[in-house]
């Protein structure tokens, strides 16, 4: 970008405002146990927040505690969440995670990352298969409100329309510059709204550019208006 780092940050500013006064200043909570986010954002992976959710109740509703998920016969795990998407894939790996927790932990909990620094703890979490920063990004921020900044489908391709990163920039690159460009305060806030705006206006297909508080600050070269 031939933006400097100065106006890149002057940039985002504006970018929080906006969203804030559009979708308003969504406060921090944490709403699921660490490990349960964990496995929830696993089983998010390829598929819609609905069907996702519909799995996890199914999986919470079958397995009541995490050891029984654990144990439970892997065909039968993937069947529960078949309505996940990729059932056969994520079952194994999430058994994975859960006894390599137990085994090291000596319990189904990963409440402790919250007194690691963000790096050790992301570090940890992405030593598991399936797990990237993504993943862990989202358990840093919504569970324990650390530094973290996820990058989703719906973050990364209004933070590439902007201008503010590549129009082929990964996921993993576009965390790290909304991490240097806002103070880790607004990282929740933000990147909740970012995903408002990016399902509400800014669609992959047919943004509704006309509509958007973001227009006159946008470098997307196929508006549609």
């Amino acid at each position: 970008m031939s933006q400097s780092i100065d106006e890149q940050r002057a940039l985002a500013q504006t970018i929080h405002r906006r969203l804030i006064d559009a979708y308003g200043e969504p406060t921090w909570q944490p709403y699921y146990a660490p490990l349960d986010e964990l496995v929830l954002t696993l089983l998010s992976q390829n598929t819609s927040d609905l069907n996702s959710g519909r799995a996890f109740k199914a999986l919470k509703a079958r397995y009541p505690t995490w050891q029984e998920a654990a144990n439970a016969p892997v065909i039968e795990l993937a069947d529960t969440i078949r309505s996940g998407g990729l059932a056969d894939r994520k079952a194994p790996r999430i058994q994975a995670i859960l006894r390599r927790i137990c085994a090291e932990r000596g319990e189904y909990n990963i409440d402790f990352l919250a007194d690691l620094p963000v790096e050790e703890a992301t570090r940890w979490l992405c030593s598991f298969d399936g797990v990237g920063h993504k993943t862990a990004s989202i358990v840093m921020l919504f569970c324990f409100g650390k530094a973290a900044f996820p990058v989703d489908t719906h973050v990364g391709r209004v933070t590439r329309r902007l201008g503010l990163a590549e129009p082929k920039a990964s996921e993993e690159k576009i965390k790290g510059l909304w991490e240097s460009l806002v103070p880790p305060e607004q990282f929740y806030v933000l990147h909740v709204n970012l995903i408002r705006h990016g399902r509400q206006i800014c669609h992959a297909a047919r943004p509704e550019c006309a509509r958007c508080v973001l227009l006159d600050v946008c470098a997307y070269p196929d508006k549609t208006l």
